[in-house]
């Protein structure tokens, strides 16, 4: 309750600040999904390809990267490409990267504009505050003077109203975006990892 007269008494402002708060927690619940998801099947596919490569069991490796569609499967699928032409390590390790670099953008999707958000919403509160004490100082201008001073006080503290809620929006959009990159980077390591690892693997034929 307290919290809707807050908002009630914020102004006009307090709506696209919240409009930006909704759009970042929905893209922040959005890509922890999907990078959760990304993760989760990008071990199951590792585990999957370690004993065919273990065994020099390609053609299956192939596939089994061929039929699913994640950032491990789409890099590995391009050094097998390279693999199968009898290519040299440099050159198998290049088609990888490419791979990488190709299924990188999807990692990365969307993420940056949290901090935006974060942005957009504090300097939209900031905005907020400057309108509302310009008109509240206008207000006061043409007020009793027995009046000026308590109608004063009560016209900043709503006018304040916005920079707070614009704070309170943008600081758990800084966190989402600050975890989800870190997500990410940990992801792209992974990623990575198992593409020297899958390297190392070829290498013993």
């Amino acid at each position: 309750m307290e919290f809707v007269k807050f908002f009630q008494t914020g102004g006009p402002f307090m709506y696209p600040i919240l409009i930006v708060f909704a759009i970042g927690l929905a893209i922040a619940i959005e890509r922890f999904l999907y990078l959760s998801r990304t993760d989760s099947r990008t071990k199951k596919v590792w585990r999957e390809l370690v004993p065919m490569l273990k065994a020099n069991d390609f053609q299956r490796a192939v596939s089994l990267t061929e039929s699913i569609k994640t950032p491990l499967a789409l890099l590995l699928n391009y050094g097998f490409a390279r693999h199968r032409a009898n290519k040299k390590r440099e050159l198998i390790e290049s088609a990888m990267e490419e791979g990488m670099m190709e299924a990188l953008p999807n990692l990365e999707e969307r993420t940056h504009y949290l901090a935006t958000f974060a942005n957009i919403a504090t300097l939209l509160g900031l905005l907020g505050t400057i309108v509302g004490l310009i008109q509240a100082f206008t207000a006061v201008a043409a007020a009793d003077p027995a009046e000026k001073a308590d109608l004063l006080s009560a016209s900043i503290s709503v006018a304040m109203n916005t920079t707070a809620f614009g704070l309170l929006a943008a600081i758990p959009l800084l966190l989402f975006h600050s975890y989800l990159v870190t997500k990410t980077a940990r992801l792209f390591d992974n990623l990575e990892m198992a593409a020297v690892k899958c390297l190392n693997l070829m290498d013993r034929e």
